[in-house]
């Protein structure tokens, strides 16, 4: 405790203590200055910094443990927003989180990922335009982006690394061009470890998750200690590229034959069932066979569970997490899910899964967006030096590609070629 209450000094910003509050740590000048060890007048100079700044305000009167109630500090969601992406292959969900981190509004949309980083980034940046001026408050300008991709990022370098799904994208730098765009910072990571890290705000009492993302593709995040672990290189938790035992000798993206994606994920199911003469288009097709109890695909389905759930036995068995979730349009299949289960107890020694829950996602197909703005937020909030939350320019509008769907509003915002839905109801979100 002295260690870390000396690093808070060597460390004593406005920032810092703006983490404490948007975390929950400290509620009131009184627990910022018993959870830091500040005195009483630096933790008031420096709160009243950001309540000048305009990024704290006073809520009311909070608890008093003991002597008079002091007064409650919270982030005031005024102060700006930020837009969290997840970007696949096929898909894009935008959301639109406040600086408080409420998730504000939500927006899908069909992309096809090849069609190029410039007018893929180009038109993200239009449907974030189009997020704030439908669902920001007056006053409250975009802060920055973070994005999720379907690939493997390096973490030293913030550039994409041999995206089998994403042709074009290799070596990009997706954070610097974002931020070239649009002069916000941006951040970026592989999909699966923000929505690990999204999944781990829900609940912030597991320590040790595994996040497993199965869809047309399979990815995996590893929560360890309570921290995302991406190891060397960013490229901790890749699971898609194992070799499975005893698998057929299905040709891989990657130029090799028996990996766990071209074998389990829902790209490789549809083909199977193509194969067996089965009208399929997309992963969706199968699950709606699997509910109408096809036992073709049903099978197919628990076989794919079972290759990912001897995979994950061993990632079990080292890792001794408490949880692992499952994730992506497969991660709620009850076949699916069923053949996983079987293969970790079978396979694992019985200390190792005596504890462990194995559930589907508390935040399902929001899990992405809850870690890209949890990954953003960490990053526009992380200051040294505030400067005053409402006296920003606002960022560069830029318009669409000619090929997005649907008309582009003056000023390059997109708002009606978009599907628009506001926070989703029953679902708390995470303390970001």
């Amino acid at each position: 405790m002295k260690g870390s209450t000396n690093l808070f000094r060597h460390q004593a910003s406005a920032g810092a203590m703006l983490d404490l509050i948007r975390s929950g740590q400290a509620r009131s000048r009184a627990e910022i200055a018993r959870v830091s060890g500040l005195s009483p007048t630096t933790v008031a100079q420096r709160v009243q910094l950001l309540i000048d700044a305009g990024y704290v305000r006073e809520a009311g009167m909070g608890v008093s443990h003991a002597g008079r109630r002091p007064r409650a500090l919270e982030v005031d969601p005024t102060a700006g927003v930020v837009c969290a992406v997840d970007l696949g292959s096929q898909h894009a969900t935008f959301g639109l989180v406040d600086l408080s981190g409420r998730l504000i509004a939500t927006r899908s949309e069909r992309i096809d990922i090849a069609e190029g980083v410039e007018p893929i980034l180009t038109w993200m940046v239009g449907i974030a335009d189009g997020l704030v001026a439908e669902h920001a408050e007056p006053g409250q300008r975009l802060r920055g982006y973070g994005i999720g991709v379907p690939g493997p990022v390096d973490s030293r370098t913030g550039r994409m690394v041999s995206p089998s799904r994403m042709p074009g994208w290799n070596g990009v730098d997706v954070g610097a061009a974002v931020s070239d765009l649009t002069g916000l910072p941006a951040v970026i990571d592989n999909d699966a470890n923000l929505m690990a890290l999204g999944e781990h705000r829900l609940d912030r009492h597991v320590a040790d998750l595994v996040f497993v993302k199965v869809g047309s593709s399979i990815g995996c995040g590893v929560i360890a200690s309570g921290s995302l672990h991406r190891g060397h290189h960013g490229m901790a938790g890749d699971v898609s590229h194992v070799t499975v035992p005893d698998a057929p000798p299905v040709l891989c993206s990657c130029g090799r034959t028996g990996c766990l994606d071209s074998v389990a994920g829902g790209r490789a199911i549809v083909v199977a069932l193509r194969d067996a003469e089965v009208q399929v288009e997309n992963v969706d097709d199968v699950l709606a066979l699997a509910r109408d109890a096809h036992p073709l695909a049903t099978r197919m389905l628990r076989e794919a569970g079972t290759r990912v759930g001897r995979v994950l036995a061993t990632i079990m068995n080292f890792f001794n997490p408490q949880r692992l979730v499952l994730g992506g349009t497969l991660g709620e299949a009850e076949a699916f899910v069923a053949g996983v289960r079987s293969a970790i107890y079978l396979e694992c020694l019985p200390m190792i899964t005596d504890e462990l829950d194995i559930v589907v996602s508390q935040a399902k197909e929001h899990a992405g967006i809850f870690g890209a703005g949890a990954v953003v937020l960490d990053r526009v909030l992380d200051l040294q030096d505030l400067e005053p939350a409402h006296d920003r320019a606002p960022h560069r509008r830029c318009a669409p590609p000619k090929n997005a769907n649907g008309p582009t509003p003056e000023g390059g915002a997109v708002v009606s070629a978009v599907s628009s839905e506001a926070r989703p109801e029953g679902l708390e979100p995470p303390t970001f």
